[in-house]
């Protein structure tokens, strides 16, 4: 068999039942191989579009997403896809095309450096070094995507690789592809949970690979055991994510906090003050050696412990030894309601939010009717791209399955996000809020999602302006000093149904719940093209908040 055979038995042991890809000169062997195999190919529009999707899958099953794009352009076209993965702590493998080994050097189509240009925004990037070690490679990458703190791999794989025979054996086995673990031991576990113990007003935070399902309700049974609030971050607004409500407070007052496969860093105003109180303590359990040195640096012999350990290992370990323990373990009181109402707060002013000019919505009142669909089923998903209408609907709405932009900060992600989301859950609503610059990034993935019949709700906030850019503007060089930042007041929803969508457009906020219907009712990948009020993302503090006018 050809080495692309090898590769894709490999992928189908490892239980992969999807690639997204793109098409190129590259990897059409592989296109070849996949017709033979029991893997189905979702074939999209851009090679970053199937990094998002790759993405987007992980983040929802919990197993690893696969990419597959072209060499060159097609490689380089996938990067910037890399980095969101990367830091939302996502396992996928992208596997590209590549120049031949044979003609390495000499000048060869689109040859290019693409292990050296990948490395910097993934755990771990080479080059298949022969047809031979296909298989070995392909059950390395998908083991690192998933150990440790998860995240992206990426391997090129030569033409001459793909092409070249070999045998049975060059195919990896399911086994070779289980990840590694490092667990932690209770002699390291206990005097964590006791420095826990003492604290009046202790925390545990989270890392973004503790924010998807699984990982909260992993959390929540360690916040049980211990009577400790556990809180996940994976917000490039750190303690000012309007999801978090009225955190940034609380977690100033806290004077003992385990960052749990959290990193200390500008979500977390790098520990210092005002964000967190300067004598408070730390202790860390993190799978990354050098995290915990860096925090160390940082903080000093504010850190009182610390701990190389796989964080769902560590919250088996510090659940079981508080069940042992029991009296040792704080009981849940004020500072636990404390945390939690803080969390849950929205400003009062919320529920008569109305927007101040005539044919608009508040964002407000474009997000929250959502949550009837939302509600509808234990599968659902919500995926919530950047910029300020991104935050208005993190804050408004909550789901089973969460996809967001994450810590990146990225944008343009939502509609292959959304796209990836429906087939990891075929028969759960699926709802994306995104902005109308966002909307640009990958608008033909709508075509993607009508091709393979893979139909969501979109809702597009539409202010026509990049609004995050235009806030940013507004408040550090004033209205004179504006510039750039203009859109026209497009129909998204005209895009959408000549791509083969169904579209509405709403003005009224009486009109949404009406069109949301009828939108989910059409089997069909589906905006809603909502004319919006350009506020400001919410930041969320309770003083004086209940009487501001709400906008």
């Amino acid at each position: 068999m050809r080495g692309a055979d090898a590769l894709v038995r490999s992928l189908a042991n490892a239980g992969v039942p999807h690639v997204f890809a793109l098409s190129g000169n590259h990897v059409m062997c592989v296109f070849d191989a996949i017709r033979d195999a029991r893997l189905k190919l979702v074939h999209t529009r851009h090679e970053a579009a199937a990094v998002h999707m790759a993405d987007a899958w992980a983040r929802i099953t919990g197993e690893p997403g696969i990419a597959l794009v072209t060499g060159g352009p097609g490689h380089a076209n996938a990067l910037s896809a890399l980095y969101t993965a990367l830091m939302a702590e996502s396992p996928l493998v992208l596997l590209s095309g590549h120049a031949p080994h044979d003609e390495a050097g000499l000048g060869a189509f689109q040859e290019m450096k693409q292990a050296e240009m990948a490395a910097p925004v993934t755990k771990a990037s080479w080059t298949c070094a022969g047809a031979a070690a296909i298989g070995a490679d392909i059950a390395r990458a998908v083991r690192i995507a998933r150990s440790g703190r998860p995240g992206p791999v990426h391997l090129s794989l030569p033409t001459d690789v793909l092409e070249s025979r070999v045998d049975e054996d060059a195919t990896s086995a399911a086994a070779l592809f289980s990840p590694e673990r490092a667990a932690i031991d209770d002699g390291k576990a206990a005097p964590m949970l006791a420095a826990l113990r003492e604290a009046k007003r202790p925390l545990i935070l989270a890392g973004p690979a503790s924010l998807t399902r699984a990982g909260r309700e992993h959390l929540a049974r360690l916040e049980s055991a211990l009577g400790i609030a556990c809180v996940g971050m994976e917000s490039p607004r750190g303690i000012n994510d309007p999801c978090l409500g009225a955190f940034a407070p609380v977690l100033a007052q806290a004077d003992c906090i385990l960052l749990l496969g959290k990193r200390l860093d500008f979500t977390l105003a790098f520990g210092r003050v005002p964000a967190i109180d300067p004598r408070c303590t730390f202790v860390q359990v993190d799978p990354d050696a050098l995290e915990l040195d860096r925090t160390r640096r940082a903080l000093g012999d504010r850190v009182v412990g610390s701990e190389v350990a796989d964080v769902s290992a560590a919250i088996d370990m510090l659940a079981a030894l508080a069940q042992r323990n029991a009296r040792n373990v704080p009981t849940p009181g004020n500072w636990v309601d404390e945390v939690r109402a803080a969390l849950t707060y929205r400003p009062p002013a919320w529920d008569g939010a109305r927007s101040a000019e005539g044919s608009k919505l508040h964002p407000v009142e474009a997000c929250r009717p959502l949550q009837r669909l939302l509600d509808s089923d234990p599968e659902s998903v919500i995926v919530c791209d950047g910029g300020e209408f991104g935050q208005w609907a993190q804050a408004c709405l909550h789901a089973p399955h969460r996809v967001i932009n994450g810590v990146a900060g990225s944008i343009g992600s939502a509609l292959p996000f959304a796209v990836a989301a429906r087939l990891a859950r075929p028969d759960a609503p699926v709802v994306a809020l995104l902005g109308d610059g966002t909307f640009g990034f990958h608008a033909a993935e709508i075509d993607t999602a009508v091709r393979h019949a893979l139909p969501f709700v979109a809702v597009v906030g539409n202010d026509a302006r990049w609004n995050a850019e235009y806030q940013i503007q507004l408040k550090r060089y004033g209205p004179d000093r504006l510039i750039g930042c203009e859109l026209r007041p497009l129909r998204y929803d005209h895009v959408t149904v000549a791509l083969g969508g169904h579209g509405e457009h709403v003005t009224e906020a009486r009109e949404l719940p009406a069109a949301i219907d009828r939108a989910h009712a059409s089997g069909l990948p589906a905006c809603i093209d909502v004319a919006i009020d350009g506020l400001a993302a919410p930041v969320i503090r309770r003083e004086a908040e209940d009487t501001r006018p709400p906008g």
